[in-house]
């Protein structure tokens, strides 16, 4: 690893060992093995060869199971002479599974249909075991910090100028709410296979066993797998069900962005604080340094991650006439995509578990700028049916400093019911943001509630 030149198989190998059993040259040369062995069992029913014996569906069952590095490195020593990868992992379980009838192996089949099918599988897997589970680990984190600090009020900022407060719940809220939405996106995504020969029309299938409806068993096998039949293609899938699903990912990595900074600059302007570790030094020459590192390398890596799998997205997409071949070498880019995306998550993760609102600022801030409270006089004052109360409250306050006793004595002015006025004079920064907690502890709740409806 230390030799490693890309950093996920270096600096950053311990951390991406989960992704190695998807995205591994390994896992895909596995992958196909065992594609080919779901398409044998599959055909099977259909009866176009001999039934397989119960010792045939064993040794079939042994490879998928016992499949090691053993076998990894055998497949590759016969690739040196075919130097074609799906044609090896042929001639390997030709090899190995023992058929009593050895050409029921890749029958009928192209090498994309295998491809197709052994990514589409690798990546459903990751999605389903790493990548959901990581997510939702990240969605409770913030369920907690929407709750807990619900109430909490914060500083808001537009255009980078103090603004109407708010809450760090309800602003955690806002990126829990936006990632919750892709969470079940992605969960709810289905991907889609071929399985129908080297142009896409049965052709070899037909021509060998007619009497067979393939494209309705082409259907049963993607459904059995949870997958969905593209019904017309190439000799290749498009890929656009690759691509969409790319999507959704560099969509979560966009909302990941969008938090990594806030909160980079929530800690910058001191709102929140950050844990420090004992012993972790933040600067080789300045030892009070706390840096926010977790949240930098997880932007980091998620502008690498969403480059890469805009370059997948537009290259996968395309392919010149019946199929070329550059979508190979393009693909086995795939786990270094989504290795920068599930490297960022976990960034963002132990970042977020180090920081904490540091309420007394925040208080103090909002109560320093008083004139935040323009909005609420003027939009009160409106309904009261003053001739003018935006002119006046921007009269008063904009690109001023003032001070509550400022404002009070502008009220003075005003030829208001008394009442009205005195409510109006009771007002406080610190207190006037509307229905926030309310929408932090209910968006919280229902997140909730989604994942525990669904743990049953």
């Amino acid at each position: 690893m230390f030799k490693a030149i890309s950093p996920l198989d270096g600096r950053y190998a311990e951390k991406l060992d989960p992704l190695r059993d998807f995205f591994s040259e390994f896992a895909l040369m596995k992958m196909r093995v065992i594609t080919e062995i779901r398409f044998i069992k599959a055909m099977d029913e259909l009866r176009c060869f001999a039934p397989l014996t119960a010792d045939e569906l064993h040794r079939l069952d042994k490879i998928e199971t016992a499949f090691d590095e053993s076998d990894y490195l055998e497949i590759k020593e016969i690739e040196k002479t075919t130097n074609h990868d799906v044609k090896s992992c042929e001639i390997y379980l030709q090899r190995h599974a023992g058929l009593r009838e050895p050409n029921r192996i890749h029958f009928g089949l192209t090498s994309e249909d295998v491809n197709n099918l052994s990514y589409t599988f690798l990546l459903k897997a990751y999605r389903d075991s790493v990548q959901l589970p990581q997510l939702k680990e990240l969605l409770l984190l913030l369920c907690d910090y929407t709750e807990k600090w619900a109430g909490t009020v914060f500083p808001a900022r537009t255009h980078g100028q103090m603004a109407s407060p708010t809450t760090y719940g309800k602003e955690t809220a806002v990126f829990l709410n936006r990632l919750f939405r892709q969470y079940k996106h992605l969960g709810e995504f289905v991907f889609r296979g071929k399985i129908n020969g080297a142009t896409g029309n049965y052709s070899a299938f037909i021509a060998a066993s007619p009497q067979i409806d393939w494209q309705e068993f082409a259907r049963q096998f993607m459904e059995n797998y949870n997958l969905a039949l593209n019904p017309v293609t190439t000799q290749i899938e498009d890929h656009d069900s690759w691509a969409e699903y790319f999507e959704i990912t560099r969509l979560i990595n966009q909302i990941l962005l969008d938090l990594d900074k806030d909160t980079w600059l929530y800690l910058m302007m001191g709102y929140l604080i950050l844990a420090s570790v004992k012993e972790e030094v933040g600067s080789s020459t300045m030892p009070h340094k706390v840096n926010p590192i977790n949240f930098e390398n997880s932007e980091g890596n998620l502008k690498i991650s969403n480059a890469l799998l805009s370059a997948l997205t537009e290259h996968l997409t395309n392919s010149r006439l019946q199929r070329d071949l550059s979508d190979s070498t393009v693909a086995r880019n795939m786990g270094t995509a989504l290795g920068h995306s599930y490297l960022a998550v976990s960034e963002t993760l132990k970042g977020m578990k180090k920081i904490s609102v540091n309420s007394e600022f925040c208080l103090q801030q909002i109560s320093e700028y008083p004139e935040l409270l323009a909005e609420p006089i003027q939009t009160i004052l409106r309904k009261a049916g003053h001739s003018d109360p935006y002119g006046f409250m921007k009269d008063l306050t904009r690109g001023r400093r003032l001070t509550m006793k400022d404002i009070h004595k502008a009220l003075e002015t005003l030829n208001i019911d008394p009442d009205l006025k005195h409510d109006l004079k009771s007002l406080r920064p610190e207190n006037y943001v509307g229905i926030a907690p309310k929408l932090a502890r209910v968006t919280a709740e229902e997140i909730r509630d989604y994942f525990r409806e669904n743990e049953q």
